[in-house]
């Protein structure tokens, strides 16, 4: 009778178990925000290592790639790529820095839902989304100022985080690092935009 009863009090406890270890999994989402500051260290020179690790979830992930801040006038080029370690190590998130943006493309974006980016850079434009259908918590951010286009992808992100908000975060940190002066309004287009008063003064007929 003894053993009979064994059986399920070993079920009940194998129960809890299980149970107890799932309760555990879901208090593993690290659900803090992003950092505000950028800090090293650094992934591809200019990404927070720590911001990447909580948006994707993946601690020490494989990352390749660089950017070049000298090519195109100073505008800049490149990408950092991250992998997760596991498995077939899928592809979690992009960025990338090409000297190709322009600013309709930001206006077509908003009109299709997107969500407009605050004033990250001085005079850049940009907008943030999470696809409706995402089936790995994906999201993206795009900014644009002058010719230069930064663009964050999360392809993977964390079940249980703001997505959205991650890529938005990440911009704020890494865009005022990867957006040169170089794709600011330059003084000479200001001043060919707007004559000076002495200008006008040198065009007025003599004699008056």
């Amino acid at each position: 009778m003894m053993r009979k009863a064994v059986g399920p009090t070993s079920a009940l406890m194998c129960a809890l178990i299980l149970s107890s270890a799932c309760q555990n999994d879901e208090k593993k989402v690290d659900r803090s925000p992003l950092p505000t500051v950028a800090a090293p260290p650094y992934i591809c020179d200019h990404v927070p290592l720590k911001a990447v690790e909580l948006m994707t979830g993946v601690r020490n992930p494989l990352v390749r790639g660089y950017f070049d801040l000298t090519p195109a006038g100073g505008l800049g080029d490149g990408s950092c790529v991250v992998y997760q370690r596991e498995g077939d190590r899928p592809k979690v998130l992009r960025i990338s820095l090409t000297p190709g943006g322009y600013k309709e493309e930001i206006d077509e974006g908003i009109e299709d839902g997107a969500t407009p980016l605050p004033a990250i850079v001085p005079g850049s434009i940009g907008y943030y989304f999470k696809p409706a259908n995402s089936t790995g918590n994906a999201a993206s951010a795009i900014l644009v100022r002058g010719e230069a286009e930064l663009v964050i992808e999360l392809d993977i992100g964390v079940e249980g985080r703001d997505n959205a908000a991650d890529v938005l975060a990440l911009m704020k940190l890494i865009a005022p690092k990867l957006i040169t002066d170089a794709s600011a309004p330059s003084a000479k287009t200001a001043s060919t935009a707007s004559p000076s008063p002495k200008s006008k003064d040198s065009a007025s007929p003599k004699g008056d």
